[in-house]
């Protein structure tokens, strides 16, 4: 509103002010008390004159829009995060990568609770999946992990190391994740992949390159792996974006890896692919798995189920089906619609 004040402000003054001056001085000409040539040398000095206030009051604007951008930018710096590093935190020492979550409860609103008294663990090395209906509180784990939220009751440590009292960065720095919804920036395939750690060199992400089963893809593009992704990756397909995720998770090289529903928008042969990824990738790390398509779960050590928020079973493939409780009853639906 101040800048529409200034322009419409601004624009009638000037237009009045040589208005009345040349109405003036044609007056005066009229009269004979002026010449032509004194006329036109008044509406040269009020031209002369008035440029330069025109160019004061544009940067006026522009220094208001500037001011107006910094204050933003400065209160969205100054904005303190709800999470921060404890007291006197340590950093995180990975000496196995063993996960416990005992008895953690949360939510996101107090009248709706997410996770009821959980208690599990996941082996140092071994693969863990968790299934469940949509809203049972699958993807709130690995938040919780990631420590985007802290728990409302009980503890999740790692190596008997409670993720409370360690510092983000290192807690992070242990942690790769292959998201649902994988972010791309508008830059080469190369460069998205090195976002995973930056500092790599250009043999390791070569080999993130190769062993997320890229290769074949890149060969096919004129410019290689100095291809523009688009505008949040829309010149890639679903299944090259998973494996960009996955050689950024293998660059990252962190000793727990989550994947979070990582093939659930893909087709059959995608799949089988991404998830011949994943396996090679998890070899000798601690993997959780959280699945919609029971399907790509079936070789994990372990197998949690959950519903509203409560582990309900846990065993093998093999071990659930025998049990015929609400795992055996996913799969034979999603036999079904298969």
């Amino acid at each position: 509103m101040s800048l529409l004040a200034l322009n419409s402000g601004q624009a009638l003054i000037i237009a009045c002010a040589i208005t009345a001056l040349m109405w003036l001085g044609s007056t005066e000409v009229v009269a004979g008390t002026l010449s032509i040539g004194e006329l036109v040398m008044i509406n040269a000095y009020m031209i002369q004159l008035f440029l330069p206030l025109n160019f004061l009051g544009f940067v006026y604007r522009e220094i208001r829009r500037a001011l107006t951008d910094l204050e933003n930018m400065l209160g969205l710096l100054n904005k303190k995060p709800q999470i921060t590093d404890a007291l006197n935190a340590q950093e995180l020492n990975i000496s196995h990568g063993e996960i416990t979550f005992n008895n953690v409860s949360f939510s996101y609103d107090t009248h709706r609770p997410i996770l009821n008294n959980l208690s599990f663990s996941v082996k140092a090395g071994s693969k863990v999946a968790i299934v469940g209906a949509s809203g049972a509180g699958k993807s709130s784990l690995a938040r919780l992990l990631y420590r985007f939220y802290d728990v409302s009751a009980g503890e999740i440590s790692i190596d008997n190391q409670a993720i409370n009292s360690v510092t983000l960065n290192s807690l992070r720095k242990a942690i790769a994740i292959v998201p649902q919804d994988t972010v791309l920036f508008n830059t080469t395939i190369r460069e998205n992949i090195a976002y995973g750690r930056p500092s790599a060199s250009d043999a390791e992400i070569d080999e993130a390159i190769a062993m997320a089963h890229l290769k074949d893809f890149i060969a096919t593009l004129d410019k290689g792996d100095k291809t523009l992704v688009g505008e949040r990756g829309l010149k890639v397909s679903g299944g090259e974006k998973q494996r960009i995720a996955i050689a950024r998770a293998i660059l990252k090289k962190s000793p727990i890896l989550i994947f979070d529903e990582a093939t659930s928008a893909l087709d059959s042969h995608s799949e089988q692919a991404i998830l011949a990824a994943m396996r090679e990738v998890a070899q000798n790390h601690t993997s959780v798995v959280i699945a919609h398509r029971l399907s790509t779960i079936t070789d994990a050590d372990n197998i949690l189920v959950f519903s509203k928020g409560e582990l309900v079973e846990q065993g093998t493939h093999a071990e659930l089906l025998i049990h015929k409780g609400q795992y055996s009853q996913m799969w034979l639906l999603q036999q079904q619609e298969d």
